[in-house]
């Protein structure tokens, strides 16, 4: 009888964040992510012994949490929530303004009263620290030190521990002895880290795969070059190629994950899902039996559309003597976990993606063949939009997978003994994002990149190889060659280039360009001038400009005139993802205005609606609006007042104020949906609040 086998990767990464002279954190993400994510993400599946997965750690992660766990990092983010309120420079009070709201607004800040109230405070001062100062005594301080970091510790930590309990049941007007065991409760988590997965592992309920130690693109590594074959025509820099440097990194790797977990992995994720026949190859000499990518680089590899007759079954690469099996994720289940399924309630989120998974796997098993559905994706980013940090919803799905005969949760090497594979001559070079490696290589901040890595890279072997008498020491030699290692990882041109969006784009870049600088200094060598230059140029931020005057425009779908919608208001977003890269935007701006009767809403798509689509206009006292888009025609399906809506070229509402509110302003929220799965939403988070004030008070 065929069998479904459902296998769930979940990446564990950040980028590696200490400065290796200086041993300072320039960034806290690894110790918040491991207060949140790492723990609770296998600890839960202790409820759940029938749900096998494989979860994939970067060792370079670990190293960070195992000095984070030992008390001995140097991280002034945590030095700054223990310090006393009291005691806090200007400077320090300022840093932890800047630094202590970066968490998702809608599901970790305003989930904590008083972190909303703080909050709330913040912007009402422009996110100035100057304006901020006078509402932020050192009570405030103290409550956002202590509120900033327990938003982020686990959940089984918030329902279990009596002292965490009690810090949360307070709420606010934290003491020193708060802020204390605040400050306990952290190593104490972090510790327990590392250990919880050894545990599972040991017990044969999670398979533990890895990755490169510092995370490199290992097919740039090995040649740069082959990008162009992944992406015709894209610009490259010189040419970067250094396939000892991707093998050194995959030694290490399997090296430090023996030495922590008493075995050598044999799965690999390799970074971002990239591989290439060059990068496979090394793979299977470094002793690992199995490799997973994207379904979009299977495609390109057959010359044919990953359906779920290809993706859902292993292959093995075999090429000169070498062989290694391959899995290619299923990009649209994973993508629903990591983008959807958090606008979406726990049970019906669970329900949707095992019915599709149902219904995508009932051909190949009434053909009576097994089915493997690999879901791949990162097991930590998501969940800040997810209410209660994803539990509720990860819990229904493994109740369910639990109570289902048909589908059997596995590890990958689970699978790939139970299962046949079809055999691959070559693979396609590709990541798994557009099956090419656009994001890392390719713009001008990227390219800039690679060349000073590129020219350190030269320098440290110019100067290792040099004369005896002007080599470096071996410490020093060690410690460049680990700074170059670092440098090589992919976390820094993600955030190079026009894709990708985040407040610490500038940390990202000096921290990179402190490795890179640190190289020279180990080796003797004065860093070059350049890498005091900020290589960010692309800035590109939200556009939120107020009404000018009232609007009159006529609701059919049209920009009828030039002057219909002048002196509204417009709201555009950047169209770049934040940390984690998602499903492609639909919305390209909003416009809106008032009549003094009525709100007056324009949005422009960035490609044509499908039919079907449904916009859902969400407003105070919850209330909603739904139109569908038809084929031809618009229907508002749903209303509790009297709603005008068209969409020929642009979509356009009339909504009545009475209903809505006395005050000068609106809130609302406007998502769009797809056969009942949300697509894109204005704005991402919270609510937008727009301005309906009447025409006399406008300027004239």
């Amino acid at each position: 009888m065929p069998h479904l086998y459902l296998c769930l990767v979940w990446h564990m990464h950040q980028p590696f964040y200490r400065d290796l002279i200086s041993g300072e954190y320039r960034l806290p993400w690894t110790r918040l992510h491991a207060l949140k994510d790492y723990y609770g993400m296998v600890r839960m599946l202790g409820e759940f012994p029938e749900v096998h997965q494989t979860f994939n750690l970067v060792p370079s992660l670990l190293v960070q949490i195992e000095e984070y766990a030992s008390g001995q990092a140097a991280d002034p983010f945590l030095r700054c929530s223990l310090k006393r309120a009291e005691e806090l420079s200007e400077d320090e009070q300022s840093f932890v303004l800047h630094y202590f709201f970066q968490a998702n607004p809608a599901r970790m800040i305003r989930r904590w009263p008083r972190y909303g109230e703080l909050y709330d405070a913040w912007l009402a001062a422009n996110r100035d620290p100057r304006r901020a100062r006078h509402f932020f005594a050192p009570p405030a301080l103290r409550d956002l030190q202590v509120l900033s970091q327990l938003a982020w510790f686990d959940e089984e930590l918030l329902a279990e521990d009596a002292q965490v309990r009690r810090l949360l049941d307070k709420g606010a007007h934290f003491s020193l002895e708060d802020q204390a065991v605040m400050g306990r409760k952290q190593i104490e988590l972090l510790g327990r880290v590392i250990p919880t997965y050894r545990g599972f592992a040991g017990r044969g309920q999670i398979e533990i795969s890895t990755t490169p130690f510092y995370h490199p693109i290992l097919p740039l590594l090995c040649d740069s070059q082959v990008a162009d074959q992944a992406h015709a025509g894209v610009p490259l820099p010189s040419r970067f190629s250094y396939p000892g440097d991707a093998r050194e990194q995959l030694e290490l790797a399997g090296t430090y994950m023996e030495s922590r977990f008493g075995r050598a992995p044999v799965g690999l994720w390799p970074s971002e899902g990239s591989v290439s026949d060059a990068t496979l190859g090394i793979a299977a000499e470094c002793g690992f039996r199995w490799i997973a990518s994207d379904n979009g680089v299977l495609g390109r590899t057959l010359h044919l559309t990953p359906d779920v007759e290809l993706t859902y079954r292993p292959y093995l690469w075999r090429q000169d003597g070498r062989e290694i099996h391959a899995i290619f994720r299923d990009h649209f289940l994973s993508d629903l976990i990591g983008f959807v399924y958090s606008r979406m309630g726990p049970a019906e989120a669970a329900n949707h993606f095992l019915e599709l998974i149902r219904e995508n796997c009932r051909g190949l098993l009434a053909s009576g063949r097994d089915a493997l559905v690999p879901v791949i994706l990162d097991g930590e980013n998501a969940w800040e939009h997810y209410a209660e940090n994803g539990r509720p919803f990860l819990k229904e799905l493994y109740r369910r997978i639990s109570a289902d005969p048909e589908i059997r949760a596995v590890t990958v090497s689970e699978a790939l003994a139970r299962i046949a594979p079809q055999t691959l001559d070559h693979v396609a070079p590709g990541s798994w994002i557009h099956a090419n490696f656009d994001v890392w290589i390719g713009s001008e901040e990227d390219n800039r990149a690679w060349e000073y890595l590129l020219r350190a890279r030269q320098t440290y072997d110019r100067v290792v190889n040099g004369p005896g008498a002007a080599r470096p020491s071996e410490e020093n030699k060690r410690l460049a060659r680990e700074e170059l290692l670092i440098a090589e990882g992919s976390d820094w041109c993600w955030w190079y280039g026009p894709e990708h969006q985040s407040e610490n784009r500038p940390e990202f870049d000096q921290l990179f360009r402190a490795h890179l600088a640190n190289v020279y200094r180990a080796l003797g060598q004065t860093p070059p001038e350049e890498l005091s230059r900020p290589i960010l140029k692309v800035t590109v931020q939200d556009l939120h400009e107020a009404p000018t005057a009232p609007i009159h425009p006529v609701i059919d779908g049209e920009v009828t005139s030039y002057f219909e919608w002048m002196g509204a208001g417009r709201y555009r977003v950047d169209i770049r993802s934040g940390a984690m890269h998602g499903q492609g935007r639909l919305i390209h701006e909003m416009l809106y205005g008032s009549d003094g009767q009525n709100l007056y809403l324009r949005i422009d798509f960035l490609r044509h609606p499908e039919p079907g689509l449904q916009a859902r206009l969400s407003l105070p006292n919850a209330q909603l609006v739904v139109v569908e888009f038809r084929d031809g025609y618009m229907a508002v399906t749903e209303s509790t007042c009297a709603v005008e809506a068209a969409f020929v070229k642009v979509f356009e509402v009339r909504v009545p104020l009475a209903p809505l509110s006395s005050r000068d302003t609106v809130r609302l929220q406007m998502s769009f949906w797809l056969a009942g799965l949300p697509v894109d939403a204005l704005p991402q988070e919270e609510w937008l609040e727009i301005s309906t004030a009447e025409p006399r008070d406008w300027p004239v």
